[in-house]
């Protein structure tokens, strides 16, 4: 198991919207997370910045580079891209974060 952290950005004015959505997560989109090998997936808020904070566990071995590709996925970033910074694809533009310090 691994641990992946990366930063997105939301738009300004949309928290409520992007939260709504991630509350009524598209079951499918749910599932092939899941089968994909990722566990444990949170997304936290910085209100000042409107920075997201993504943390998720990796199953090993997971297929999680294949995301991209699946409708489900494209069809999910389809949605939230009005909402955040997005690549020509609509792929949430994404920073990763090192590891600095873990505490078990």
């Amino acid at each position: 198991m691994s641990i992946h952290a990366f930063r997105m950005q939301l738009k300004p004015c949309v928290v409520d919207e992007y939260r709504k959505r991630h509350d009524e997560i598209w079951p499918e989109l749910s599932a092939l997370l899941t089968e994909s090998g990722i566990h444990d997936y949170s997304i936290f808020l910085d209100e000042t910045t409107l920075a997201l904070f993504a943390v998720l566990h990796l199953a090993e071995p997971n297929t999680r580079d294949a995301l991209p590709d699946h409708p489900v996925m494209k069809r999910w970033w389809d949605h939230m891209a009005p909402l955040m910074e997005v690549e020509d694809n609509n792929r949430p533009k994404e920073w990763s974060l090192p590891l600095i310090f873990h505490h078990d």
